[in-house]
């Protein structure tokens, strides 16, 4: 048996030698005894895609009485795959390379690249991974799973911090402004991201740890401003929590001398 192959079509990727997916509607697919055990995408963390190309790399690892042949991955984002309706797709960009760690088992390494000109805003989050992986010998022993794990594919967050006026006399108000903006794939650019909640964040000079002062939410423009009394010298910074579209991100503490 020979599984036809959809990948170039549906993502611009290479042929597989030995393994693809059907041509309409992916579904699981198993025969004789090669198994999947271990599914790796990006080395287990978040997939964090800004304005710029991402490589991300998956590793497929599994058995077969005869050993692994081929494998493959891809990330899929929507209800169900199928090819012509997909909302996202990241397939192969190049051969998969598959390691032998012993007679039976293998470890396949997949490269894929998430171009932001070809995601859309609204599917940052969940993405499924389908894997297979192809068996030696003349039956051709192999397993598919569509939806074998999930994983989170997210838009770049940045935060930005300023606190004034520098120097400030003690007792005074001190002013802290920012704003927390995310990629914007389609324009390919980075644009306010609002109503999020973000803590305002003090650390005294000579000690180690920020206290959280306040939480403040951005504006319609994605800024941040509040004030807060002047009491010693020390940084401010905001920080964002994340959340399932976008990641957790921390702005570098702006330091105040307080006279």
């Amino acid at each position: 048996m020979r599984i036809r192959t959809t990948v170039a079509a549906v993502s611009g990727a290479v042929v597989l030698s030995g393994l693809a997916l059907p041509t309409a509607q992916a579904a699981d697919s198993h025969k004789g005894h090669t198994k999947i055990t271990k599914v790796v995408v990006n080395g287990g963390k978040d997939i964090v895609v800004g304005t710029a190309d991402k490589k991300i790399t998956m590793t497929v690892t599994g058995t077969d009485p005869k050993g692994i042949k081929d494998g493959f991955a891809a990330l899929w984002y929507g209800k169900k795959l199928d090819w012509g309706r997909l909302d996202g797709m990241l397939g192969p960009a190049k051969e998969p390379r598959c390691t032998k760690i012993d007679a039976k088992s293998a470890t396949c390494r997949i490269v894929t690249v998430a171009h932001p000109r070809g995601l859309k805003n609204s599917t940052a989050g969940t993405w499924n991974v389908v894997a297979g992986l192809l068996g030696k010998g003349r039956a051709e022993n192999h397993v598919i799973k569509e939806k074998y794990k999930t994983v989170r594919v997210q838009r770049a967050t940045r935060l930005t911090v300023n606190a004034s006026p520098e120097p400030v006399k003690k007792g005074e108000a001190v002013t802290v402004s920012g704003a927390l903006t995310r990629a914007d794939w389609e324009s390919r650019t980075y644009a306010a991201y609002t109503g999020q909640p973000v803590k305002l964040q003090f650390k005294a000079e000579g000690t180690s740890a920020y206290t959280t002062l306040k939480t403040l939410k951005t504006d319609a423009k994605g800024q941040l401003k509040t004030t807060v009394k002047a009491s010693v010298d020390g940084s401010f910074r905001y920080v964002f929590g994340g959340s399932a579209a976008s990641p957790a991100v921390t702005a570098a503490g702006d330091f105040v001398d307080v006279r």
